[in-house]
C-alpha cells in the first residue's frame, strides 16, 4: 500500500478540497482508497473533510480524527509518542485492503508552534509520501512552497510533488515549476468564483437572519450582492440570477423590481430586509406570485451596509450539508490534476471491482471518445437546459435542443445559464418537413398518410425519432416532461428492435459503495417469459461489459441451484438453461438467491463452485415487481446513486428520464446513450 500525506503550506489554501480530489483522482483509476484526517480542530463527529469522504467519496471506514485539543495536551505533556502510536493504529485500520492512503495534514495554525514537527512525524510514522498544497497567487506564496521544500529536505525526506490550489488566469507554470528545485507540479487549480457561491441558507445562518419566505433558501445560491443604496434605475439592470439584493423594507420600489424580476423568472438568490423592517402588506398583496415562486426573504436587525460587508466576509469553506456544491468543487480539483503523473505505479494496482469514482471517470471519458450528436426533444426544460450546456462544456457529447430560440435562450437566462457556441438549437417547425416522406416510408403498413406524418411530428419526441431513423443524430434522451410511453412508443415504431433481439428492456447501474452493480428488467417488461429473460440477461451483460464492467450474471429468484420448485424458480431455471445454449461464452448461473449471488460467505455454503455465486455484478430479476420493488428498495435503504434506466435492444439508443430527475441524472444519461451508439456502430 502507498500512502500520500497532503500538507499546507499556510492557511486557507483549500487542503480538505485538495486532499479530497485526489482521493477521487485516484478512485477513477480504479484504485481501492482509504482516506484519513489524523487532528481536528472540530469535534471528531463533526470534522468536515471526514463527513465529505465518508458521504461523497464513499470512503465509508474513514475513522474519526483525534481533537486538537487533546493532541496539543498530549504533546506539550511530552506525549508525542502515544499520539503518534494512536494516529497510526487509526491509519492502518481504515486502510485495510487498500491499495491507496490518503492522509489530510493538520491546518496550519500560528498559534500552536508544534504542528509543523508533529506533521512531519506522521508522515515520518505513517512512511508516507508527502505532497504540498500551495498557494501560487503571488511571491510570497512561491517562497512558502520553496522554503517547506528545503525544510521537509533537511529533515531527510522527499516532497513527490506540489499542488497548487485557488491560483489565478496569470499562474505561470513553468516559471513556478523552475523555482522548486525539480519537485513536479501534480496540478494547478484555477480559481472559480461558481464554486465558491454559498446557498442563501448559508448567508441565513451566518446573519442569524429570520426566515421570512423559505422558498428556495436551501438550492439558490448567492454569486453577488446589491446593495439597494441609489436609486431604483440603478438597481434593475443588476437583478441577474444568483444577486442576493440587500434593501430596507421600506424601499417599496425596490421590493416590486424585485417582484417583477422573480415573476420574469430570475432566480434572484434571495431579498434580505434590514433595519428589522418588513415588505409593506400592499407591496406583499401585488406581488404575491413573485413572493411565493421559490424567492427567500430574510429579515435583520442590521443597517444594509453593515448587513452587505458581515455577507462579503462570509467563510469560504463549504459547510457540511452541501454536497452538490462540494461535489463540485472536487470535481473541479480532479479535472486540474496531473492525474497520470500520481498514479504512477499505483495502477498495476487496481481493484477487481469497478468502483463508483471509476465508473463515472469511465463513463464520462468513453463519452468524449465517442463524439455522439444526442437529440434532446425537451429543449425548453430547464434541467434538459443546463445538462446540454455541461455535456457542451465537458465534450461529452454534441447536444441537439428541440425548440424555439428565443424561448430556450429566455429560460436559459432566467436560469443563469450562457448557452455555449457549441450547443445546437433546432426550431421543430422549421425542420419537420423533410421528415413527412422517410415517415411515411417507415409506416407505410400502418396507412400513415403525409397528413397524419406532419401532425405526428409536432411532438418533438416523434420529430427527435425521425431525427435518429434517418441518422441526423446519433441518440435520444428525453422523459423529463414526457412519460416512459411517449419516449418508448415512437422508437418502437420507428427505430425498432436491433437484429437478434426479439425484446426492449431496461438496465440501471447501482452505484454501491465498494462497487458498481447492473439490475435489470426494473422498467419495462412486467413478467418476461423464460425466453424474453434470457434475452434481457445478454442484454445486460453487453451493457455491462460496454461501461467497463465485467458481467457476471446471477437470475435471481427465490431459490438456488435445486433447493425449491415452483412456477416461477422454473422459469428462471429456463431462461438460464437457453441463455448458457445460445450465448456459451456468457458467465450466468441460476436460480439464485441475491444474498449467494452477491456474499461470498452465503455462496460457499448455498451455490459452492460456481463461477457468479458470491461475485455477481449483473442482477437479472424475474418480472418487474421483484426489480422494481428492489432497485428502489436499495436505492432508497443505502442512500445508492442509480443510474438509468438505460434502454437496451433497440436498433439504435433510445433513453428515458424520470420525470423527477436532476441535472447530473441526465448528464449521465445523456453521457450513457453516447456510449451506447458508439457501440452499436462498432458492433
Amino acid at each position: 500500500m502507498r500512502t500520500f500525506f497532503l500538507s499546507a503550506t499556510e492557511p486557507n489554501v483549500g487542503l480538505t478540497s485538495v486532499s479530497l480530489g485526489l482521493l477521487r483522482a485516484l478512485q477513477r483509476r480504479g484504485l481501492k482508497v482509504a482516506f484519513f484526517k489524523p487532528v481536528t480542530k472540530h469535534s471528531p463527529e463533526s470534522e468536515p473533510s471526514v463527513l465529505f469522504a465518508r458521504s461523497i467519496c464513499q470512503a465509508v471506514s474513514t475513522p474519526d480524527p483525534l481533537p486538537l485539543q487533546l493532541v496539543t495536551q498530549q504533546v506539550t505533556s511530552g506525549k508525542t509518542a502515544e499520539v503518534l502510536e494512536d494516529i497510526v493504529s487509526l491509519a492502518m485500520a481504515s486502510a485495510k485492503d487498500a491499495d491507496v492512503l490518503v492522509v489530510e495534514g493538520i491546518h496550519t495554525d500560528p498559534t500552536r508552534a508544534f504542528i509543523p514537527q508533529l506533521s512531519s512525524d506522521i508522515s515520518r510514522s505513517l512512511q508516507a509520501d508527502v505532497i504540498l498544497v500551495a498557494s501560487g497567487a503571488d511571491a510570497e506564496g512561491i517562497a512558502h512552497t520553496q522554503y517547506m521544500i528545503a525544510r521537509i529536505r533537511n529533515s531527510g525526506r522527499h516532497v513527490e510533488g506540489v499542488i497548487f490550489n485557488r491560483v489565478g488566469i496569470d499562474f505561470d507554470e513553468a516559471a513556478v515549476a523552475s523555482q522548486l528545485s525539480g519537485v513536479p507540479i501534480f496540478g494547478v487549480v484555477r480559481e472559480n468564483p461558481e464554486l465558491s457561491a454559498p446557498r442563501t441558507l448559508d448567508v441565513a445562518r451566518y446573519l442569524g437572519a429570520e426566515v421570512m419566505i423559505e422558498g428556495d433558501i436551501a438550492t439558490r445560491r448567492v454569486r453577488d450582492t446589491v446593495l439597494c443604496a441609489r436609486s431604483v434605475s440603478e438597481v434593475i439592470p443588476r437583478l441577474k440570477p444568483g444577486v442576493l439584493v440587500i434593501s430596507a423594507g421600506d424601499r417599496d420600489d425596490v421590493m416590486l423590481a424585485t417582484a417583477l424580476a422573480a415573476s420574469n423568472g430570475i432566480e434572484l438568490a434571495g431579498l434580505v430586509l434590514t433595519h428589522n423592517s418588513f415588505i409593506s402588506p400592499r407591496i406583499q398583496r401585488f406581488g404575491a406570485m413573485a413572493f411565493n415562486s421559490g424567492l427567500p426573504v430574510l429579515r435583520t436587525d442590521g443597517d444594509s451596509f453593515g448587513t452587505a460587508a458581515r455577507v462579503s466576509r462570509l467563510p469560504l469553506a463549504v459547510p457540511q450539508d452541501d454536497h452538490t456544491r462540494m461535489n463540485l468543487v472536487i470535481d473541479s480539483v480532479v479535472e486540474q490534476l496531473d492525474a497520470t503523473a500520481i498514479c504512477a505505479g499505483l495502477d498495476n494496482a487496481a481493484s477487481t471491482h469497478m468502483s463508483p469514482p471509476a465508473f463515472r471517470y469511465q463513463l464520462m471519458q468513453k463519452a468524449r471518445a465517442a463524439n455522439k450528436r444526442i437529440v434532446l426533444p425537451e429543449g425548453d426544460e430547464p434541467r434538459t437546459i443546463r445538462a446540454a450546456v455541461i455535456c457542451t462544456e465537458k465534450g461529452l457529447a454534441r447536444c441537439v435542443l428541440l425548440g424555439k430560440r428565443q424561448v430556450i435562450e429566455s429560460v436559459a437566462s432566467a436560469i443563469g445559464v450562457e448557452l455555449p457556441a457549441g450547443l445546437e438549437i433546432l426550431d421543430p417547425t422549421e425542420i419537420a418537413g423533410r421528415f413527412v416522406e422517410p415517415m411515411v416510408a417507415l409506416r407505410k403498413s400502418k396507412g400513415l398518410t403525409a397528413p397524419q406524418a406532419l401532425a405526428s411530428l409536432e411532438d418533438t419526441v416523434v420529430l427527435g425519432t425521425m431525427m435518429l431513423a434517418v441518422d441526423e443524430v446519433d441518440g435520444l434522451v428525453s422523459g423529463a416532461v414526457h412519460t416512459t410511453a411517449n419516449t418508448i412508443r415512437p422508437a418502437l415504431q420507428l427505430i425498432k428492435t436491433a437484429p437478434g433481439s426479439n425484446i426492449v428492456s431496461s438496465c440501471f447501474f447501482m452505484l454501491m459503495p465498494d462497487q458498481v452493480l447492473v439490475y435489470a428488467d426494473c422498467a419495462v417488461n412486467p413478467d418476461p417469459k423464460a425466453e424474453e429473460l434470457a434475452e434481457i440477461a445478454k442484454q445486460s451483460a453487453d451493457s455491462a461489459r460496454a461501461l467497463g464492467i465485467d458481467p457476471k450474471v446471477a437470475m435471481i429468484s427465490y431459490s438456488t441451484g435445486s433447493s425449491g420448485s415452483g412456477d416461477d424458480v422454473e422459469k428462471v431455471r429456463a431462461a438460464t438453461e437457453l441463455a448458457k445454449s445460445r450465448w456459451p461464452e456468457l458467465v450466468i448461473d441460476g436460480p439464485m438467491q441475491y444474498d449467494a449471488a452477491s456474499v461470498k460467505e452465503v455462496a460457499a455454503q448455498k451455490a459452492p463452485g460456481s463461477a457468479v455465486a458470491g461475485q455477481a455484478t449483473v442482477f437479472v430479476f424475474p418480472d418487474l415487481n421483484t426489480g422494481n420493488t428492489t432497485y428502489k428498495a436499495v436505492q432508497r435503504s443505502a442512500n445508492v446513486v442509480s443510474v438509468g434506466p438505460m434502454l437496451q435492444g433497440l436498433r439504435k439508443p433510445v433513453n428515458d428520464l424520470s420525470r423527477g430527475a436532476l441535472v447530473d441524472d441526465i448528464v449521465f444519461t445523456i453521457a450513457l446513450t453516447a456510449i451506447q451508439a458508439d457501440s452499436m456502430t462498432k458492433a
